[in-house]
């Protein structure tokens, strides 16, 4: 017998949500059952990233440090950091290193008495936030060009005492509030481009997902921000997409969204426990064999052997 020669198969959403359906115990029939079975995926892959880690959605990222700036912002959908490195390259220099960078909670960087002063980052706070945008009652009291530094607001009412905001496109930073004035502005934040904005535009507040280190980088160096991160897991779609995950997910995603069905269809209650034992045993599959096969080694810090301080 000849064999097919590949190993592609994939499904679509629709054909996910058709299989779903039918181990639920009914055919896929209406739009609407289409719809429900898209909200119920996109529920899913929430509960997925909140189980653990996902490999295939580890990316990686650099971010160039500015001399003076502390608090840089990372891709809206990210979910978190699992590694970083400061990358350090002389001026003028091809000679590079990666040295470590301690994660720090928000209480640990609350306490850092002197926030200002610079050198090589060597802490990094990391803040989780939504990716969402919040209006705000806020506009430009007079136009800015593409390199002002200062910022004149209507009102700060709701505006953090530092913090993101979107002008237009634009995403800027700022350190510090006075009066009615943002100063310490850095534009062109999260790969977007200053630009000059008018009179009278509206001032939006981006939840961004940030880092911010300490000590604030120096110029006495080139500093990178190595990292890699977590993704969200890409939306269901139209119907038309294939799923964003690794292929050994396809019998758990199915096994899933049966279970996320059945919950919501009451003559499908009696299928319940059986859907969700399927689906605790493909999680469970998938899960163990999507993980890290490297070696661990574990290395104590040498301040703590021996009783050292």
């Amino acid at each position: 017998m000849t064999t097919t020669g590949t190993s592609s198969f994939n499904m679509e959403f629709t054909e996910l949500a058709e299989e779903a359906w039918e181990r639920a115990g009914r055919e896929m029939r209406t739009g609407y059952d289409l719809r429900t079975a898209r909200r119920s995926l996109n529920l899913m892959t929430i509960e997925w990233a909140n189980r653990g880690i996902n490999m295939w959605t580890i990316e990686t990222g650099t971010i160039t440090l500015t001399p003076g700036l502390a608090t840089y912002a990372l891709p809206t959908d990210t979910i978190d950091l699992l590694d970083h490195v400061i990358r350090t390259q002389a001026n003028n220099s091809s000679t590079q290193a990666d040295l470590s960078i301690t994660r720090i909670s928000v209480s640990t960087y609350a306490t850092i008495p002197n926030k200002l002063v610079q050198g090589r980052p060597i802490q990094v706070w990391i803040q989780r936030l939504s990716g969402e945008t919040n209006p705000t009652t806020a506009v430009l009291d007079g136009a800015i060009t593409s390199t002002a530094t200062t910022i004149v607001l209507s009102t700060v009412d709701g505006l953090a005492g530092s913090g993101f905001i979107r002008l237009g496109t634009e995403d800027i930073y700022y350190t510090y509030i006075t009066g009615i004035t943002l100063g310490g502005v850095f534009r062109g934040q999260n790969n977007t481009t200053a630009a000059a904005q008018a009179d009278g535009t509206a001032v939006f507040v981006p939840q961004l997902p940030a880092i911010t280190v300490w000590p604030t980088p120096d110029n006495s160096q080139q500093y990178q921000f190595v990292y890699y991160r977590m993704r969200r897991i890409q939306d269901a779609g139209s119907g038309v997409q294939t799923a964003d995950m690794n292929f050994r997910f396809l019998p758990c995603v199915a096994a899933g969204l049966a279970y996320y069905i059945a919950m919501k269809v009451p003559e499908l209650q009696g299928r319940l426990d059986m859907l969700k034992k399927v689906y605790d045993e493909q999680y469970a599959l998938a899960a163990q064999e999507d993980r890290e096969k490297a070696t661990l080694r574990l290395v104590p810090r040498i301040a703590f052997i021996g009783g050292g301080t």
